[in-house]
């Protein structure tokens, strides 16, 4: 059931970025490009995501079991360190 649930948010994930168009690499660079012909719809569909996620990750704080009776499994580390700026740093380069 789990892998099930995973694939279904995978699948719902995907189907979002279709339908906002953010897989269409001239959506993104529009986006990046502020000089010139900036597209702020990549802002509204980020908008529109932390938006749609802030009651669910509200509601998975409270509790220590999932739906599907799995641990939490939520980072307790809330401080920033050299190892996590250099991941994201690596991670935002690509």
């Amino acid at each position: 059931m789990r892998k099930l649930t995973s694939f279904a948010a995978g699948l719902l994930f995907g189907m979002g970025l279709l339908l906002s168009g953010m897989t269409n690499p001239a959506k993104v660079i529009g986006f990046l490009d502020l000089a010139g012909a900036w597209d702020p719809s990549l802002a509204l569909v980020m908008v529109g995501a932390i938006a749609t996620a802030v009651l669910p990750f509200t509601w998975a704080k409270a509790r220590t079991r999932s739906l599907l009776d799995a641990p939490m499994q939520l980072p307790a580390k809330r401080e920033l360190d050299g190892r996590l700026i250099g991941g994201s740093l690596l991670f935002g380069v690509g």
